[in-house]
């Protein structure tokens, strides 16, 4: 079990329900107080997104914070540099493209989350059956989460849920992120498949926007939520890090009482 694992575990079984807010690194100056924001509005852990060229499971919302963050001149080699030189108290991961880890090395990029404090990442792109390398780099102390969409089933299901490491990721839609009115019905189902095969903790995301919605997806069964677009979309319209805080204020607020 990781350390990412061990930590949620506790707070799950403690009784409370996860609040996971995901932010695009390097968009703006100063990016790095969006992050501490988040956790003095009540997460319990959060996502970095790293820009990347071609962001296959991105909304127009990250992919425009991913494309103010590239034009900006970021980079995976920067960005780690500046995590370095904060302090969280919540745990950390990384949401990015495999392809970033490939040229850069294995070993290397594993070894640089890893003094970057980054107990996770989330590689959307890359399929379990060709994870082994990676996951081989980042064992022990990094944790690979894999993501269950709202098809995945039967004995797949089950082996990608097994080799899930942190968290089990419940995608809550079949699409790419991005806020919507409505939260999907698959949204509400996932983690109901997910825990009926594992114990893990489960955090569902992906079409999740706002407090409403947070608490609906808890209520459903869901050990925690993960919202970001509705939260990049904030800070690209020029909010001001206050503005997070109590953004993630309310999400664990509605999260609570669900």
């Amino acid at each position: 079990m990781t350390g990412l694992e061990t930590k949620l575990r506790a707070l799950r079984d403690g009784g409370r329900k996860l609040v996971v807010p995901y932010l695009m690194a390097a968009t703006t100056p100063g990016w790095t107080e969006y992050l501490l924001a988040a956790e003095a509005g009540g997460a319990d852990a959060i996502e970095v997104g790293i820009p990347f060229s071609d962001p296959s499971m991105d909304g127009v919302v990250i992919q425009r914070a991913g494309e103010l963050a590239l034009g900006r001149g970021a980079n995976p080699f920067g960005i780690l540099a500046e995590l370095r030189g904060i302090s969280l108290g919540i745990p950390m991961l990384v949401m990015t493209y495999y392809n970033l880890f490939y040229r850069a090395g294995l070993d290397r990029m594993a070894g640089m989350l890893a003094e970057a404090g980054v107990e996770g990442v989330i590689l959307p792109d890359l399929p379990l059956e060709e994870a082994g390398p990676w996951i081989e780099a980042a064992s022990p102390g990094i944790a690979t989460v894999q993501l269950i969409s709202p098809i995945t089933e039967g004995e797949r299901l089950a082996r990608v849920v097994a080799a899930s490491e942190g968290f089990v990721y419940g995608v809550g839609l079949m699409g790419i992120t991005g806020e919507r009115l409505k939260l999907a019905e698959t949204a509400t189902g996932v983690a109901r498949r997910i825990k009926a095969v594992s114990d893990k903790v489960v955090c569902v995301g992906v079409g999740v926007s706002s407090p409403e919605q947070a608490a609906e997806v808890v209520a459903a069964g869901s050990d925690g939520v993960v919202v970001g677009s509705a939260l990049v979309r904030r800070v690209l319209e020029g909010a001001r890090p206050q503005v997070i805080e109590e953004f993630v204020g309310g999400l664990r607020s509605a999260v609570d009482r669900g």
